[in-house]
């Protein structure tokens, strides 16, 4: 048996070595700027193949180059080992997961009840723990019941993710650890069109057969949807994951565009558990105001309708939108990049998501433009953790989408978009609006 004295050389030597490790990295990272994470590999990494595609299956979709060469906050990750046993902690202690919020169950003829604008601000103070909100499912989410008890039994952590439109290829989880599969629940959301295309490849052919595709569990949204744009649809997912698993403490959502490459746990504990946040997602790449935002949707006809944009920030400037300052701090930047979203599901960000999916279905399902909105507004303030995108180019692989968004118009609105082009236009087009003071503020010619 060691005495007492070998055993304090033992502790000094490694405690000597931890700390030395620390200061190795951190002068590395200073050194080093290119290198975005550092980590210690998961014990016993799984290394099988998670699932075996056909060679046709989405053999024209390729990844996306990464443009940023040089990485100004590095972040870290603690042992594996000690990140699991503190996640698992973590769940066990329900109570510091309690949304304490109530929603409106009223059933109608839209699934989020579509409310003005007034009636939607009216919610943002939520001062009363009695106060119903609305957050969507007013109408059904047409999924089986046999997929809506798997949603529920997930308890402790989830990765979410949908096609629909057969957009995009279903990709595997990279780099997880031995015992990751234990704690997280993957669940990927279909529609009937994205079922057509993976039967096309022989794949799901099996109806009969609880459905999965490697760490994937399989979630058929068939019959009539409650939206007739898909990516409207795949907002309800993505922005109310917390209603679709009700018992789960932690959630990442992941656009279908995406491949993880980091262990979700990882991600998790250092990007939302260690900063003490609500939720953690990436910064936009390049705009930082909302209206740039709003600009380039109507310039790259990321959605076609440039008037009801307008009329968007017309709302929100009349409502109180200002531009990004370092008034907003600690918020470095009123655009983010929402293909990844962590979450601890609790009052914070139950609260947001409910929020930001209401501003989503009174206009459009581009998400950047309602998020300060929604962010600046509410009461109480959430928590939020954006970080740089090298650490998002360095935790995932974007892939290009194999088809065009439904609804990718001709020059017909060629016109109007005109109106969104340059920098000068932009104030003859709302002189006189709520939006012309955020403009000359934004420009800084306020």
């Amino acid at each position: 048996m060691p005495t007492p004295l070998l055993f304090q050389s033992k502790l000094l030597c490694f405690s000597l070595l931890y700390l030395f490790t620390t200061l190795f990295l951190s002068l590395y990272a200073s050194l080093y700027p290119t290198r975005c994470i550092f980590a210690s590999l998961p014990l016993d990494p799984i290394q099988r193949t998670q699932f075996t595609y056909p060679t046709t299956y989405g053999e024209h979709k390729y990844a996306i180059p990464t443009v940023h060469s040089s990485c100004t906050s590095a972040i870290y990750f603690s042992d594996y080992g000690l990140i699991l046993d503190e996640i698992k902690d973590l769940c066990r202690n329900s109570s510091s997961f309690s949304s304490g919020l109530r929603y409106l169950s009223e059933k109608g003829e839209n699934f989020g009840g579509n409310f003005s604008a007034q009636k939607r601000k009216s919610y943002f103070n939520h001062s009363d723990d009695q106060m119903e909100i609305p957050c969507g499912f007013m109408k059904e989410f047409p999924v089986t019941d046999s997929d809506r008890v798997a949603m529920e039994d997930c308890r402790e952590v989830v990765v979410v993710s949908a096609i629909f439109g057969d957009h995009d290829k279903i990709r595997q989880p990279k780099g997880l650890g031995a015992k990751t599969l234990e704690l997280v629940c993957f669940f990927m959301f279909i529609d009937d069109s994205t079922l057509g295309g993976l039967n096309s490849h022989n794949i799901l052919l099996n109806k009969e057969k609880e459905d999965s595709i490697g760490a994937w569990k399989i979630v058929r949204v068939h019959g009539q949807l409650p939206y007739k744009n898909s990516a409207m649809n795949g907002v309800i997912p993505k922005h109310l994951i917390h209603r679709l698993f009700p018992n789960s403490k932690f959630s990442i959502w992941l656009d279908a565009k995406l491949q993880l490459t980091v262990d979700p746990l990882l991600l998790i504990h250092s990007l939302v558990i260690s900063t003490n946040s609500d939720l953690a997602l990436s910064k936009h790449p390049y705009n930082i105001h909302t209206m740039e935002e709003a600009i380039a949707t109507g310039r790259w006809r990321k959605w076609d309708d440039i008037e009801s944009l307008k009329m968007q920030m017309e709302i929100y400037c009349e409502n109180g939108l200002q531009p990004w300052t370092s008034k907003k701090l600690p918020y470095t930047t009123d655009v983010p990049d929402t293909a990844l979203i962590i979450r601890r599901h609790g009052i914070g960000s139950n609260l947001f998501s409910c929020l930001l999916f209401n501003e989503l279905e009174a206009f459009n399902p581009r998400d950047q433009l309602a998020f300060a909105y929604v962010r600046d507004l509410m009461t109480p303030k959430i928590k939020i953790n954006m970080f740089e995108v090298q650490v998002f180019e360095h935790i995932a692989v974007e892939y290009r989408h194999n088809l065009k968004s439904v609804g990718q118009s001709s020059s017909s609105n060629s016109s109007k978009e005109g109106l969104l082009k340059t920098k000068r236009a932009i104030p003859k087009a709302v002189e006189g609006s709520g939006c012309e003071s955020y403009l000359l503020k934004m420009w800084g010619e306020d």
